[in-house]
């Protein structure tokens, strides 16, 4: 017999399909030893009751995973425009709501891949309406707020295609100040950095320049120059502060680092930063590095170790190896980032050639503690081991 759904204040009550409601409540209250022969049964009217208000409304959708976003656009026009404008993506970063996605383009692929951050849900991103050399070239990606900026050259020179997630698709622009390559970049909030690299005309001018970009205004802004042009470094956000680490110029391989310190709107440089590392050919990839916990982490691709750095000393601390091969390509097709209180690390596994995608949580920087836990052996996303571009979105 089927059953139908009775629904009141305190409770949903199942009811058999034909049964007489009053009889049942009046059994039910008669086993209570509840005496209501005097008082007269009335149904429950609920035209009185206020619906909610607007911000009470938004509040509750923007608690909703960000995977479900998508069925607020079918509930009706004012929670479509609620996503579509990206309205609740500044509410949930006003209550603090974080949620990291994980953006990916791998070798072979003619779109991007959006994961969630346990990798057992992804989608594909609309295909880049760019030029066939902009597919086809090197390029370098970052996230901020609820961008996805994508850096290459066209034809007609170096340009960005930026992703706005509320959106779901691709438009030109914004240009950096100084377009560049193969530089250095890092997120903090909503807001992302860049420096180095090297121009579009010559790629014998290394940059010293630096900028920053603003998802609320869509626009860069510039900073001081760096004390040391270099390209084919890399970046990270620690303490507060922008980094930029090893690459080279014209007088070959960098081993000091240097950081942008805002509150004094100028650089400063940490001599043989990466001192302890093992210089490799010209053709090695940047150095991957990934803060976690406001500690900073290197893998390094010679030896396939992870490292942590120790900021009092100025050194490095050996953890032991990664369980995948960062050392085939020299560190090229790897993808080595922070994912939250995690370390992500998605490449070729060590157990054969099939991409594999771990986190790890460091335990204890001092006794290095590392345990690496497998999310996806090649089995669910079934993309190339080797990664063109990763970054990270949270939002």
């Amino acid at each position: 017999m089927k059953n139908r759904r009775i629904f009141g204040f305190g409770s949903i009550k199942s009811m058999p399909e034909g049964s007489n409601i009053a009889e049942q409540e009046e059994d039910e209250l008669n086993q209570s030893g509840s005496n209501l022969s005097d008082k007269e049964s009335q149904d429950a009217d609920y035209s009185h009751i206020p619906s909610l208000s607007h911000e009470l409304e938004t509040l509750i959708f923007a608690r909703l995973p960000r995977s479900e976003h998508w069925k607020l656009c079918f509930v009706n026009k004012s929670c479509l425009s609620l996503v579509k404008t990206g309205e609740l993506y500044k509410i949930r970063r006003d209550i603090g709501l974080k949620e990291p996605s994980v953006f990916m383009f791998a070798s072979g692929e003619s779109s991007w891949w959006a994961f969630d951050r346990e990798f057992m849900s992804f989608r594909k991103l609309p295909v880049l309406p760019s030029d066939s050399c902009f597919l086809s070239g090197d390029k370098e990606s970052l996230c901020a707020g609820t961008h996805l900026l994508v850096s290459g050259r066209e034809i007609e020179g170096l340009v960005i295609w930026r992703y706005e997630l509320a959106e779901n698709k691709w438009g030109k622009g914004p240009s950096m100040i100084w377009p560049r390559c193969l530089f250095a970049s890092a997120t903090c909030g909503a807001r992302a950095y860049v420096a180095g690299g090297m121009g579009a005309i010559s790629r014998n001018e290394v940059y010293d320049s630096a900028e920053r970009y603003d998802p609320d205004r869509g626009s860069w802004d510039p900073l001081p120059k760096m004390k040391k042009r270099r390209k084919l470094c890399a970046g990270f956000y620690m303490d507060g502060k922008f980094y930029v680490i090893g690459g080279r110029n014209e007088n070959g391989e960098l081993t000091c680092g240097e950081f942008f310190d805002e509150t004094r709107n100028r650089w400063e440089l940490i001599p043989e930063m990466l001192k302890e590392d093992s210089v490799q050919s010209s053709s090695h990839s940047p150095p991957l590095l990934a803060v976690v916990k406001n500690e900073l982490y290197s893998l390094e691709t010679s030896t396939n170790e992870l490292k942590v750095y120790l900021k009092k000393t100025n050194t490095w601390r050996g953890l032991g190896r990664v369980p995948v091969r960062a050392d085939s390509n020299r560190g090229w097709g790897v993808a080595f980032k922070s994912l939250g209180d995690e370390l992500l690390l998605i490449g070729a596994s060590s157990a054969g050639n099939y991409m594999a995608i771990y986190t790890c949580c460091p335990v204890d920087c001092e006794s290095g503690e590392m345990e690496w836990k497998l999310l996806d052996g090649g089995g669910r996303s079934r993309l190339s081991h080797f990664i063109l571009n990763c970054s990270v979105m949270v939002a």
